[in-house]
């Protein structure tokens, strides 16, 4: 078997962790793989030039880090259709499967001892004036916004083409079952258990009382436009990785892709549990 280890090497704890592990499943006879960036410790690793090339040859991926780690590594996931997994050495790790004192649970891979978890993404395709499009891929979600600075912003929204609302707000954040607990929880949004097939609508501080969280079918179609009296930008961030600038003329497509992303589960836990445990790590 050959599994892909990426590191954030950000992290000093990531990157000793990383090491441990590289020991561990190479003791059991599994290839590792790695970027060329990522072999920062004494390890015996083959060298991937960039993520695409690294998904492409291995069977299962081995993130170290948060779930920041875990999302960027995600988009490429889902893309070769590989399964990965995320030991977490960051603060709250939702999506983080594995904690560092518990590595020795990976061998489990190595015989096939696991479960995988398909992910909803969601599509988002922004369409100019001129008819040209480019899709992203959305693990958590993807929210429009005035860039830099906290200002209102007029947002309509569509449902397969029939207009439903508008906002005024400081954002508008259309999520992933995955990301409800991440930007949209601490923007009021409920708890979706993450193995469900929607999309979640929050506003970011509406400038309403009425203005709340709503949930559409996976099969919906959501279109989105902006309205700006001034001359400053407005951003779609997907993620919070990548950042496109946006106009009035722009139209945004969000819907459920049909690449979904594999996580591995090694434990029968269950969700609504560890949230609270997590939430409880998030107030200490």
């Amino acid at each position: 078997m050959k599994i892909a280890l990426i590191v954030n090497t950000s992290k000093e704890k990531a990157i000793s962790c990383a090491y441990n592990i590289a020991t561990l499943l190479q003791k059991q006879g599994a290839e590792l793989i790695a970027l060329k960036e990522h072999q920062i410790f004494d390890a015996d690793l083959e060298s991937a030039q960039n993520y695409s090339s690294l998904f492409e040859k291995c069977d299962l991926a081995v993130t170290v880090g948060g779930d920041g780690t875990i999302i960027h590594s995600a988009k490429y996931a889902a893309k070769a259709d590989k399964p990965m997994i995320g030991v977490n050495v960051g603060r709250l790790g939702f999506a983080a499967e594995v904690e560092p004192d518990n590595i020795e649970d990976l061998n489990r891979l190595l015989i096939g001892d696991y479960s995988v978890q398909k992910r909803m993404l969601l599509d988002v395709t922004v369409r100019d004036k001129d008819g040209r499009e480019k899709t992203y891929l959305a693990v958590n979600e993807a929210n429009i916004a005035r860039g830099q600075l906290s200002r209102m912003i007029d947002i309509s929204v569509s449902l397969d083409n029939s207009p439903i609302s508008s906002y005024h707000a400081d954002g508008l954040l259309f999520s992933t079952p995955t990301g409800s607990t991440a930007y949209a929880l601490s923007a009021g949004g409920p708890v979706i258990y993450p193995e469900m097939k929607c999309i979640l609508l929050t506003p970011v501080c509406p400038h309403s009382l009425i203005s709340r969280s709503v949930v559409f079918g996976s099969n919906a179609v959501l279109t989105a436009r902006i309205k700006l009296n001034d001359s400053i930008p407005a951003v779609l961030s997907i993620d919070g990785e990548r950042n496109i600038s946006i106009t009035p003329d722009d139209f945004i497509t969000i819907k459920k892709s049909d690449k979904s992303l594999k996580l591995i589960t090694l434990y029968d836990r269950n969700f609504y549990q560890l949230l609270n445990e997590k939430l409880k790590e998030r107030k200490s």
